[in-house]
């Protein structure tokens, strides 16, 4: 297996180059974003142990590059910074797990096996349905290039949808996902429901929030 380290401490990076090639992988290493991303772009990686604070580009901005060039290789970010929104940040830009420094080498191993027994899969940093977009981690939702505000509640339930476009999903599921709660009436969802379709839809002449009747509710995956 191929592993990238992008990791600008050369103490740290030569230690887990010696390590992983002990454990039997094949190592390139990058010592600043800009090479990173190049040689990411570049070569066939199994997967990319990223730092975060890197000169000349960030690993925030070469996880965010890679996702919107479609490029699905697993992501493991590295960093000193161990507070939960930074986390979050690296998570939603489309890091597929997160690693505070300092680490241990026997738990960074393991996340590697686990990540390289997922494989690459489709991890979009901006969720998309047709011209509808949704943006997690700046909590932006646009129809093209036209913005469109909601409600903290209003973008958890779309983004619960669009995550399953084109499956139907019932109140049931909605309530537990968006909810988080088994004792709110579920006419509730049919309610919220009504106030998405009035912003993402009907100002737009779409329909791509529609109910299946008996069943509940299916997001489009064109957009309407």
């Amino acid at each position: 297996m191929r592993v990238l380290v992008v990791e600008d401490e050369r103490r740290i990076a030569a230690a887990l180059q010696r390590g992983l090639q002990a454990e039997g992988f094949a190592v390139d290493l990058a010592h600043d974003g800009e090479d990173g991303l190049h040689l990411a772009r570049q070569g066939e990686y199994d997967v990319v142990v990223l730092d975060i604070m890197l000169p000349r580009l960030s690993g925030y901005n070469v996880c965010k590059q890679l996702r919107a060039e479609e490029n699905w290789v697993p992501i493991l970010m590295l960093s000193a910074k161990d507070g939960e929104y930074d986390m979050a940040d690296g998570l939603d830009l489309g890091a597929d797990d997160y690693l505070t420094k300092p680490f241990s080498y026997v738990v960074l191993v393991a996340r590697l096996r686990a990540l390289l027994r997922r494989g690459a899969k489709q991890r979009p940093s901006v969720l998309r349905a047709g011209d509808l977009s949704l943006d997690p981690a700046r909590r932006r939702v646009a129809r093209g290039e036209t913005p469109v505000e909601l409600t903290p509640r209003e973008f958890a339930l779309l983004e619960y949808l669009i995550r399953r476009h084109d499956e139907v999903v019932s109140k049931t599921e909605i309530l537990e996902h968006v909810w988080d709660t088994f004792d709110t009436d579920p006419n509730v969802v049919e309610v919220y429901v009504g106030y998405l379709r009035r912003k993402i839809d009907v100002p737009f002449s779409k329909n791509a929030l529609q109910t299946v009747r008996g069943s509940g509710y299916r997001l489009v995956g064109d957009g309407g």
